[in-house]
């Protein structure tokens, strides 16, 4: 009696402006029999594209691109491709992102750098519809499920943010323009000049200098 045939391999689409760390998470990947990365994308453009074309079953998204960021791009994933997996694979900390991104629709966080069994075992949880949460990402989630408006007195100003507030923040700390921020997020100039005022005064700063200066200092930007 013959074996049965093995299941089709998972179709992974990897987004992410390095092209060596394409080209490494490809082979890497690529070695594991149930895993095949079919599609590949440099920024958040492409990652909307490839969320279209819905030919990937999981998407492996950086957060950090020269156009449109990973947590600006998910709520449009969501919306193109529903079904599709989407898992972070971000240097910063989760900490600061990985409940923002889960609640935007993000299956699992994964850091580079970190247990590269983690990898593997949120691209195969995102293609079955399930969430990958490492203990880390674990307890975050827990934390913040069991009291939303909880904050911790000892928490960081930027910790202080909400989602958009942060968003927003990290927007600044770019030096992204009123207008262009505007256009990327769907929201009128005038509300992101309120956020902007808002955020200075949350964050006790005076300038979009000090908010890059404060973003570098806390790791929230490269």
């Amino acid at each position: 009696m013959s074996a049965s045939a093995s299941p089709p391999a998972i179709r992974v689409g990897v987004v992410d402006d390095h092209a060596i760390t394409r080209y490494a998470l490809r082979r890497f990947i690529g070695s594991h029999d149930d895993l095949q990365v079919v599609e590949e994308g440099s920024s958040g453009r492409e990652a909307i594209e490839i969320a279209r074309r819905q030919n990937a079953q999981v998407l492996l998204l950086d957060l950090e691109m020269p156009d449109r960021s990973g947590m600006d791009v998910l709520p449009m994933i969501r919306a193109k491709a529903p079904d599709m997996g989407v898992v972070i694979h971000s240097s910063y900390s989760p900490a600061h992102y990985a409940v923002a991104a889960i609640r935007l629709g993000a299956n699992g966080y994964v850091c580079k750098g970190g247990d590269l069994d983690e990898l593997p075992a949120a691209l195969r949880a995102a293609a079955r519809g399930r969430r990958y949460l490492s203990p880390v990402v674990a307890d975050l989630l827990a934390s913040w499920a069991m009291d939303p408006s909880h904050v911790d007195p000892h928490a960081q100003p930027h910790e202080r943010l909400t989602q958009r507030e942060f968003q927003l923040m990290l927007h600044f700390a770019r030096g992204g323009e009123s207008i262009a921020i505007a256009d990327t997020l769907a929201l009128s100039p005038k509300t992101v000049s309120t956020y902007h005022s808002l955020i200075l005064r949350k964050l006790g700063l005076r300038s979009n200098s000090h908010i890059t200066h404060y973003a570098m200092q806390h790791g929230l930007v490269d």
